[in-house]
């Protein structure tokens, strides 16, 4: 798709739904993990369907495996050093935000890191950074297919 259809579409949602301007830069951390988890949760279950129609609950079952706070946590280990210095500021607020209460089965520093983690593509998506966006996702998710790799071999 080409960038300028890309923001035709998004303009025009944002006209018909009569939404505001949004700056990324002045919304709290949580704000940005918030859509930004919803962002990721959608391009991961784009991903998975498009590998095949399948049974619900197989698609629940792939799409939990990478989406959970854990595999966050692990895309974080390999991104970090990628990140810009804005990018890295980001991520920063949002893994150090307060938040109410961890993730059910999820330890303080991966649940940290995810939310980190879904502050910046919620940021990224805001500021309409789509393709750093999606090639972060791309590099993340590499990493944990090398990983699921390597335990199986040492099974």
């Amino acid at each position: 798709m080409e960038k300028s259809v890309e923001f035709e579409i998004a303009d025009y949602i944002k006209e018909v739904l009569e939404m505001k301007e949004v700056e990324p830069e002045g919304y709290s951390p949580l704000t940005l993990a918030y859509i930004g988890d919803s962002i990721y949760d959608l391009v991961i279950k784009t991903k998975v369907i498009s590998e095949g129609n399948k049974q619900v609950k197989k698609l629940h079952q792939e799409t939990s495996s990478m989406v959970q706070a854990s595999a966050q946590s692990e895309m974080m280990r390999v991104l970090q050093p990628l990140l810009t210095e804005e990018e890295h500021a980001v991520y920063r607020r949002g893994r150090n935000a307060k938040s109410v209460s961890p993730a059910k089965n999820q330890s303080l520093t991966d649940y940290r890191r995810a939310t980190g983690f879904e502050a910046l593509m919620g940021w990224l998506y805001l500021k309409r950074e789509w393709k750093r966006m999606a090639d972060l996702i791309k590099i993340g998710l590499d990493h944990l297919s090398e990983c699921e790799e390597e335990k199986k071999q040492e099974k």
